[in-house]
């Protein structure tokens, strides 16, 4: 086998393994420091070895093999990880067969995942951690991915280890009893992650990826939780609208106005079976939002929008999970479904609430809508609003040609 060929099967190999690793790793020595530094050991092997002895059959096992040695040596030779001698005890009394050790057991994984978006953890640690030893991006990669300092990105992930040391953390999935509570951080995070790759700043660094691949993860390990599925469903909707977006110069293109025909059907057909599999379990707030994505992806045009059934669902929505940005989203419905005045009459409930003053979807929606009523001059103050509340450049590019557009219309 040539070696870029090799390298491929590498590149691939660390994707769709790492977190395995890691976790099966983690198992065995106790922690996430010599963990990760063994698993890193065993690739750099591969990347000598394989190329001159061959690609082994089960590649898995082998890293998982190698890098149980490397850990082992390293226990011998020096005592500066905590819990050396426990640790030591576990490797050597794991079987030293390949296959039995590498054997994939998926507790793993999901103990490594309520670990990492474990409570005691600000968020930011949460989704950091959650990148790096689940997904295996970079240290580099992630602080790139979130526009945070490297040295910022380094420090928040010794700290999140030190932390799980320190207090104690278990490495364990919760009882029954906290398993709700604690489940609704996993989703979180991984919907926080989703989100950061969906944005403006986090457009195309892979981060939509990585949450689909962790939601698909969830859901496969959790295949009876409904919100496990609502989300992998919520996110598979949005992404396959990502092609659409965005225009070739990068500015914003509404939802009305994308071209549906770039929008990706495979990514379609999983998410609505996925909503349709939640909906039957009894959905949360990520299924019923998927569900909503899903009558979005179901219309071939704009005007085929079913926006009175998406208004029902977000009053639904707001029973499960009130809040000002749910009421925000439900009021743009209205004013597809029932007329701009009705939907103006409640944004305009939200303003004088005052509790989105800094959140700049707010007087947006009400420029858009405005703007329709051929109300210039409102329209124009409320984008105004919203440039001042704005702070990445996609959305300040597309908000300022609407300011424009009111203008003009002014005279």
């Amino acid at each position: 086998m040539d070696e870029r060929a090799v390298e491929v099967i590498l590149e691939e190999t660390y994707r769709e393994e790492w977190g395995r690793i890691v976790a099966t790793l983690i198992g065995l020595v106790g922690g996430f420091g010599l963990a990760e530094e063994m698993a890193q050991e065993a690739f750099a092997a591969a990347v000598e070895q394989w190329p001159r002895q061959g690609v082994p059959v089960n590649r898995r096992a082998w890293l998982v093999s190698v890098a149980r040695h490397k850990a082992i040596d390293a226990l011998r030779r020096s005592r500066r990880w905590v819990g050396s001698d426990e640790a030591l005890e576990r490797l050597e009394a794991a079987s030293p067969e390949v296959e039995e050790v590498a054997h994939p057991v998926e507790d793993d994984r999901l103990r490594l995942i309520f670990t990492c978006a474990h409570p005691a953890l600000n968020r930011e640690a949460q989704v950091a951690l959650t990148l790096r030893t689940l997904c295996g991006l970079t240290t580099e990669q992630i602080a790139g991915a979130f526009l945070t300092p490297l040295a910022t990105m380094a420090q928040r992930l010794v700290r999140a280890k030190q932390k799980i040391r320190d207090a104690g953390i278990p490495y364990r999935v919760p009882g029954r009893e906290e398993l709700g509570e604690r489940l609704d951080g996993v989703l979180l995070v991984i919907y926080l992650i989703f989100n950061e790759g969906y944005s403006g700043a986090g457009a195309g660094n892979g981060l939509c990826g990585e949450a689909i691949r962790l939601g698909r993860l969830l859901s496969a390990l959790l295949p009876q939780e409904p919100e496990a599925q609502g989300l992998l469903a919520l996110m598979l909707l949005h992404n396959a609208r990502g092609a659409a977006r965005l225009s070739a110069a990068g500015d914003l293109i509404l939802l009305e106005e994308q071209d549906r025909g770039l929008w990706r059907r495979e990514e379609i057909v999983e998410g609505l079976a996925l909503v349709e599999a939640a909906l039957r379990r009894g959905p949360g707030p990520y299924g019923v939002q998927a569900a909503i994505a899903g009558l979005h992806a179901r219309a071939l045009r704009a005007e085929e929008t079913d926006w009175e059934q998406i208004v029902g669902l977000y009053d639904v929505l707001l029973r499960m999970q009130p809040s000002p940005v749910v009421e925000l989203n439900r009021a743009v419905a209205v004013a597809m479904a029932r007329g701009n005045a009705a939907g103006l009459k409640l944004m305009n409930e939200l303003v004088g609430r005052g509790e989105m003053r800094n959140y700049a979807p707010l007087p947006a929606a009400r420029g858009a809508l405005l703007l329709r009523m051929e109300e210039w001059a409102r329209a124009a103050e409320a984008y105004r609003q919203a440039l001042e509340l704005v702070g990445r450049e996609p959305e300040r590019r597309f908000l300022a040609g609407r300011l424009k557009e009111a203008t003009a219309k002014m005279g």
